[in-house]
């Protein structure tokens, strides 16, 4: 018994019978990519045409687990090469992502790296070659994002975060319930993995294995630095703002949410209404949340008889989020739309700082998010001025020129980005431009730490 198409799958069918599926080039084959290559094996009207990784020979067990054939994988080093493999219904295998880029095929690019200085020469090789990119490399967006959107715009292409993404996926319920009028008090996600802020990969390699994930991506989850991030781009697409540095992360259970994550005036624990932040309730991962407060005493009355909750505020939840399942969907979406799931705001609200995670020595280079020197706290962009405080996304390859106390900021004065980064000389124009534009007199390493 077939079951008919519907909804969207009803429109990709209808692409497919047009002009064929689309085509997707993938750069990353780590947890995320390889959910990713088995996706796109799975949906309709869609179709892996170009993989870019660093280790060829993983990506090929990568691709025939999947199910690919293996006589179906060509490793190429052309961007025409590529194109001919696609043309005779086989995956192209690089090693670069600027070719990934460049293939004529391609219609769409998915970025699954998590670097953000790798997400920004994806993203602006894509726009150049003329392909829409999906930025599932969070990093990346929180960083640079509202550039890139930029400069998609400017190409008339998409730039937009990935549908499945917690951040895309709280998005859903903020764009509801901003349609039926509500007033919109928090919005975040239940924490998926215990909460250890000095986490690092050595305590974690052997869960890591069992788990098939790599230990410092692990550990970026663990010690706060991905939740953090994921509100980030959360605020800085909506105005939503972190209540404070960090945000409250209450242990919140999904029928006290609405109890909780409101104002104290409403008897919750937060300052102000409109804010991002989490939970640790264990019966609220992988879900997202936002909390919403009626304006009627008629829609207080409804939202009531239908049990949604107590009031005078009440959680709208979607219970799962498929992270990478769903990401090709904002390909699809990009393409056959010209749509975004997720796109900055072009002033940004809120920052992700790094902290140190130990003490650091002057002279220290420091390694990657989620390894042992630092993790990532959300704070609104006001804080993050006053402190000259180093986003979380340039903190790699970072050098310390002052000694830093375990818990102590990075900052522009004990410490000094990598200038030779092309995330680090975006950011400082995105910076100086955005200093200008407000007025502010900034010298110095200060001027990069405005946005």
């Amino acid at each position: 018994m077939s079951i008919a198409f519907v909804g969207f799958a009803a429109e990709l069918a209808a692409r497919v019978e047009r002009v064929g599926p689309v085509t997707v080039g993938l750069a990353g084959a780590g947890q995320m990519g390889t959910d990713i290559v088995v996706q796109l094996l799975l949906m309709p009207g869609i179709r892996l045409g170009v993989l870019s990784v660093n280790n060829p020979r993983a990506a090929r067990d990568v691709l025939v687990n999947a199910g690919h054939d293996s006589e179906a994988i060509a490793e190429v080093g052309s961007a025409r090469a590529a194109d001919a493999a696609i043309e005779r219904g086989r995956v192209a295998l690089v090693t670069d992502v600027e070719l990934l880029c460049s293939t004529g095929l391609v219609d769409v690019v998915i970025d699954a790296t998590g670097n953000p200085n790798v997400g920004a020469t994806i993203a602006l090789e894509a726009f150049r070659n003329g392909k829409h990119v999906v930025m599932l490399n969070v990093e990346a967006d929180i960083t640079i994002g509202r550039y890139l959107a930029g400069e998609a715009r400017r190409a008339g292409l998409v730039y937009t975060g990935a549908a499945g993404d917690e951040p895309a996926a709280t998005l859903e319920l903020i764009g509801f319930a901003q349609s039926v009028g509500f007033e919109i008090v928090a919005a975040g996600k239940g924490k998926n993995n215990p909460l250890k802020l000095d986490a690092t990969p050595d305590a974690y390699e052997a869960e890591a294995r069992a788990r098939n994930m790599n230990a410092r991506v692990l550990v970026e989850f663990v010690d706060g630095s991905k939740t953090n991030i994921e509100m980030v781009a959360v605020a800085n697409a909506t105005g939503l703002v972190p209540d404070v540095p960090g945000m409250h992360g209450p242990a919140a259970m999904r029928d006290e949410l609405a109890q909780v994550l409101c104002t104290k005036e409403d008897g919750g624990i937060l300052a102000r209404s409109g804010v991002v932040d989490y939970t640790i309730g264990k019966d609220v991962a992988p879900g997202v949340f936002c909390i919403v407060k009626p304006l009627h005493p008629r829609v207080i009355e409804r939202m009531c008889d239908i049990r949604v909750g107590p009031g005078p505020c009440y959680t709208l939840f979607r219970p799962y989020h498929l992270t990478s399942l769903e990401a090709p969907l904002s390909a699809l979406r990009a393409v056959l739309r010209g749509t975004p799931d997720m796109v900055p705001i072009e002033r940004p609200v809120a920052e992700c700082v790094a902290v140190a995670k130990r003490d650091l020595a002057a002279g220290d280079l420091l390694g990657k998010i989620g390894e042992y020197d630092y993790r990532g706290v959300a704070v609104t962009c006001e804080e993050a001025i006053a402190t000259s405080a180093i986003p979380l996304g340039l903190a790699e390859r970072t050098r310390v020129l002052r000694p830093i106390r375990a818990g102590e900021q990075l900052t522009y004065i004990n410490c000094a980005p990598d200038e030779s980064l092309l995330v680090t000389q975006i950011r400082r124009r995105l910076d100086e431009h955005n200093a200008t534009c407000s007025g502010r007199e900034l010298t110095g390493r200060s001027v990069a730490a405005a946005s």
